[in-house]
Order: C-alpha cells, then sequence, then structure tokens
C-alpha cells in the first residue's frame, strides 16, 4: 500500500479517536459515562444508530453478496421502518418516563428481580461473544488484503476502541460514531462514482444497470414462501420485524443510543431518521456490488479472490492444476468479455433478438465460469482442509486495492476500520452499562459512591475490551463458535422481545409467570437451532424471533391463568 494511503488511513482513524477523546475529556460522573446527560440532539443519536448496527463485515461481505447473489438481502430491512414506528410511539416513552439507565431496570418494576437478571445475561451472552466477533471478522479479510498478522490487526482495531471508549463513555461512542458514519457514507459514494468511471467507454451508468438487470443482479423483491430462505419479502416483512423489534428496542447497544437523547422527542427522531436512512444505505451498500460485479464483465477478475489462499498453493502439487484453471478461467472471460460487448451494442439499438441471445451466451458462460471457481476452491481445500474457501468476502475489498486511486485506498480501508470501531464501540459501552447496573451495582455492592461506579464502570470496560480481544485472537480455533454467534441475535432476541412485550401489553401477567415463559422458550428455541442445523426441522433463524416472541406470550398467559399463580 502507498504510503500516502497510510497517512490518510491511520490520519483518519486516529482523528477520530482524538476527537472522541477530546471531546469527553470532562466526563465526572456516571450518569455522564453512561447516559452522557442526556444532551444528544437527533441527527447525532441517528447517525450513532445506524454506526451501532453498520460493522465492518457489513461494507466486506456486501457488495461480495450483490456480486454473488444480487439485491436479494435488501428485503431483510423493509420491516426496519414498521419497527422503528412501532418502538417511538410505545417503547421510547415508557423508557423516559421511568428514568432507566438500561432496559432491564423496567423489567424489575414490572415483574420482579429473577426477570431482570435472566434478561440481562441473555444480553452479556450475546454481545460479549458479537463484540469478539466485530474485532475477529473483518481482521481475517484486512490481514489478508494487508498482509498482516491476524493478532496485529485485531489489536490496531481492539486498542483504538478501548481507549476512547473507556476515557470517554457513551458520549466519545456517539461523537466518535457520528464522525464514523460521515467516513461511510463519503466512502460509498466516493467508490461507486469511481467504479462508473472505470468502466469501459460506451458504458456508462444507464448501460450498467441495464446489464445488471439483464444477468439477473436486480432482483431485489422474492415472493416465494419459504421458511429455509432467509431473505424474502414475507422474511423481510414478518421476521425482520421482530428481530428489529428487539434489537432496538430491547438491545441496550441501541437502547443506550436513544437513551442519550436531550428529549423524548429527539431520541424518537433520532429512531425515525435511522429508518428512513438505513434502507437506501444498504441499498447503496449492495449496489457497489453490482457495480464491481459488472465492472468485472470487462475487466478479468481473479478465480478466487482471497489471495492469501491462492498463496499457500504455491510450491505445492496444487499449484499447476489451478495454473490450469485460471488458463480455463481467462478464455472462459474472454468469450464473456465478447458477449457482454454483444449485449451493449444490442441494447443501444433496441435489438432484443439479439440482447436475448447475447444474455443467454453469457448466462451459459457464467454458469462455467461458477464452476471454475468452484473447482479453485476445491484446490485450496486439498491444500488446505480448514481453510475458509467462502471468497465473496474479499471482492470488495480485492477491487479496491487492485483499481482504485493513491489516497481513495487509504481512505475506503478507513471507512473499513471505522464500520469495526462503530460497533465494537458500542457493544463495549452497553456490556459495561449492563454489568454495572443491572448485575453490580442492584447486587453486589449497594449503595456506594457516584465516583466508586464510575471507576467501576471504566473498568468493566478495559474487562470487556480485554474479553473481546481474548475472543477475537482465538476465534479460529472455535470455528463452531464463530457459526453460532452469526445467528445468536435470533436465538436469544425473540424471548427477550416476549418479555418486554408480556410487560408492555398483558399487564395481568406476573413476574413468575413471564420468567418460567421465557426460561421454557429459551430452550424450545436452542432445540430448533439444533434440529435446523441437523436438517431435520428446515427453518432459517429470522423465524426464530417471532416464534421466540410469541411463546413466550402465549406461555406467560398461560401460566398465569393457572390457579396457583393467579395470586402472585
Amino acid at each position: 500500500m502507498n504510503a500516502i494511503d497510510w497517512i490518510v488511513m491511520l490520519g483518519t482513524l486516529l482523528g477520530i479517536a482524538a476527537y472522541g477523546i477530546y471531546k469527553t475529556r470532562n466526563v465526572r460522573s456516571v450518569k455522564s459515562y453512561l447516559l452522557g446527560d442526556r444532551q444528544l440532539p437527533w441527527w447525532t443519536i441517528g447517525l450513532s444508530i445506524m454506526a451501532t448496527q453498520a460493522s465492518a463485515i457489513t461494507f466486506l461481505s456486501t457488495p461480495g453478496q450483490a456480486y454473488e447473489d444480487g439485491m436479494r438481502f435488501l428485503q431483510f430491512y423493509l420491516g426496519l421502518p414498521i419497527a422503528m414506528v412501532i418502538l417511538a410511539i410505545f417503547v421510547i416513552p415508557m423508557y423516559y418516563r421511568l428514568n432507566v439507565f438500561t432496559p432491564y431496570e423496567y423489567l424489575e418494576n414490572r415483574f420482579d428481580l429473577k426477570t431482570r437478571i435472566f434478561t440481562a445475561i441473555l444480553f452479556l451472552v450475546q454481545r460479549g461473544l458479537a463484540a469478539g466477533l466485530t474485532i475477529y471478522a473483518p481482521s481475517i479479510v484486512l490481514s489478508s488484503i494487508l498482509g498482516w498478522s491476524l493478532n496485529l490487526t485485531i489489536l490496531f482495531i481492539g486498542v483504538i476502541v478501548i481507549i476512547y471508549t473507556l476515557t470517554g463513555g457513551t458520549t466519545a461512542v456517539s461523537m466518535t460514531q457520528k464522525q464514523q458514519m460521515i467516513v461511510i457514507l463519503s466512502g460509498l459514494f466516493l467508490a461507486a462514482g469511481i467504479i462508473i468511471t472505470k468502466l469501459p467507454k460506451g458504458v456508462g451508468f444507464g448501460e450498467a444497470v441495464n446489464l445488471a438487470g439483464n444477468l439477473g443482479k436486480l432482483n431485489t423483491i422474492t415472493f416465494d414462501f419459504n421458511l429455509k430462505d432467509r431473505y424474502n419479502i414475507w422474511s423481510g416483512m414478518i421476521a425482520s420485524v421482530f428481530l428489529f423489534l428487539s434489537y432496538f428496542g430491547t438491545d441496550h447497544s441501541q437502547v443506550s443510543r436513544y437513551l442519550s437523547g436531550k428529549s423524548l422527542t429527539e431520541s424518537r427522531l433520532g429512531l425515525m431518521f435511522n429508518g428512513l436512512l438505513k434502507i437506501p444505505m444498504q441499498f447503496i451498500v449492495l449496489f457497489v456490488g453490482i457495480l464491481v460485479f459488472v465492472f468485472y464483465q470487462f475487466n478479468q477478475p481473479p478465480v478466487h479472490f482471497n489471495e492469501s489462499n491462492v498463496a499457500k498453493l504455491r510450491g505445492t502439487a496444487y499449484e499447476a492444476p489451478y495454473e490450469v484453471l485460471k488458463l480455463e478461467h481467462q478464455a472462459v472471460f474472454e468469450q464473456k468479455e465478447a458477449a457482454m460487448a454483444r449485449m451493449v451494442a444490442a441494447s443501444k439499438n433496441d435489438n432484443r433478438s439479439a440482447m436475448e441471445a447475447a444474455r443467454e451466451e453469457v448466462k451459459v458462460l457464467q454458469e462455467k465460469d461458477a464452476a471454475l471457481r468452484k473447482f479453485a476452491k476445491i484446490q485450496v481445500m486439498r491444500e488446505s482442509p480448514a481453510a475458509k474457501t467462502k471468497d465473496t468476502d474479499y471482492v470488495f475489498l480485492s477491487f479496491v486495492m487492485k483499481y482504485m486511486p493513491v489516497g481513495v485506498v487509504g481512505f475506503l480501508l478507513a471507512m473499513i476500520f471505522a464500520a469495526g470501531m462503530s460497533s465494537t464501540s458500542s457493544e463495549l459501552n452497553a456490556l459495561t452499562s449492563v454489568m454495572a447496573i443491572d448485575i453490580y451495582k442492584r447486587n453486589w455492592v449497594k449503595g456506594k459512591s457516584d465516583i466508586h461506579y464510575l471507576r467501576t464502570s471504566k473498568l468493566f470496560t478495559l474487562m470487556w475490551g480485554l474479553l473481546a480481544l481474548l475472543f477475537a485472537a482465538t476465534a479460529n480455533l472455535f470455528d463452531n463458535l464463530i457459526q453460532m454467534v452469526n445467528i445468536l441475535g435470533s436465538l436469544f432476541y425473540g424471548t427477550i422481545l416476549g418479555v418486554f412485550l408480556t410487560a408492555f401489553f398483558l399487564p395481568k401477567v406476573k413476574g413468575n409467570a413471564a420468567f418460567i415463559a421465557a426460561a421454557i422458550t429459551q430452550v424450545i428455541i436452542i432445540v430448533l437451532f439444533i434440529l435446523e442445523r441437523k436438517d431435520i426441522l428446515p427453518i432459517s433463524f429470522l423465524w426464530y424471533n417471532p416464534v421466540g416472541c410469541l411463546l413466550v406470550m402465549g406461555m406467560a398467559t398461560v401460566f398465569q391463568a393457572l390457579p396457583r399463580a393467579k395470586a402472585r
């Protein structure tokens, strides 16, 4: 990487961290540290909410997903505005009226202490692992592309985040996330613009969109109902609504963002800002992947995008077969490039028969291309059976490193690092709040001074930060755990949401009934997950959210109606 790119990348990242530390240098109370004195305006809240959700892997894997599968992933977010409206009307006012530090405080007021502790522990388990993943997942890709050691990359991301989160708490997180989102959005538009300028002569924006559509890459909406399929209109408008209600309404990494607002109105506006802007942002991320796909129809792509995997083949018995695959891949590309040129010409001349013939030829060649890529993965696995051969995460970054101008490379890398830092800092801050307020102050050490709880909160931030680094540094030893963390949210979110909706809308249900229903539901969801992994009961993890939520509410109602429970 060029020296200018290093200066741009490090300058951007260190500048953001320094800004957060400077703006929060006067934090002196536990309320300031955990809630930021509730002085944040709506636009900072909105950007902070978006940055919390947008991890680095979003900008690494989502363009690659669009490159391979088109725009279907956008359906996942279609239910987001609905969830934001529901939360703005029913949930945020409740939290403000009770003046809580964490959402789990409300559950003790409504039910009892054990229900509060149960939901808080569920949150700590899933977010504690997720904090490590938000460091580990991008580090795998970035270390491969930059040539760094994996542990050095993990340390680079983790230490910067720990320093400014430890120093300024939630305000530092929100302040830095505002700058990080500006970098992220600027980077996306910059990347899209440059890719368009790099398309061949005669292929502009309109032609690129037309080609992508003709090749099935703009397939945004899928109406087929399939519980196994994660991304269709039904999962997006039903299952995802429950997921977003739980994530934004009960997960403290998000709740803490809008609890820091200067008023109820500002918090509501911040949440709605996220609901309105998140879908267009996700569309842009996916569309960048579509543009990369079109670019690679006219420029030779690698047969395997993860160069570190390819490097392991050199000097082995699998190098020669791989080189043969590269030659075959080049021959297929040259045929496809010629067919693409005929597609462009037919489109401009409005020659539908010629367009259809060229499109069918391209589709056949794409199938050959996919087969060669599959064979390349097989060669990698033969040499390194434990290698991760899914290379779509490397599509965008590989393109950036090879084709982007000097300076832009550094800025786009800063964008990806910034996304990783933003999500990790939110999780560390949220873990600290729940550990300090719901566990430590409520159960272990009561009645101490404010300065005691401030110092303890900072120690918890350091503790969770070090645990996240430890998990990230050893995560490659636990492949099954990594796979589980990817769906960890849905394993717990349905149960937690069910407890909260029971508290909000079923006033007759008491603590014991809610707690027992939640505990049983959590066991059922884990059993469903095991059955799905064994292909006994095919159901996508997104559906765990409505199933878990409705089970808790239904069973809690039944248990409360039992004669022995009515008095409790």
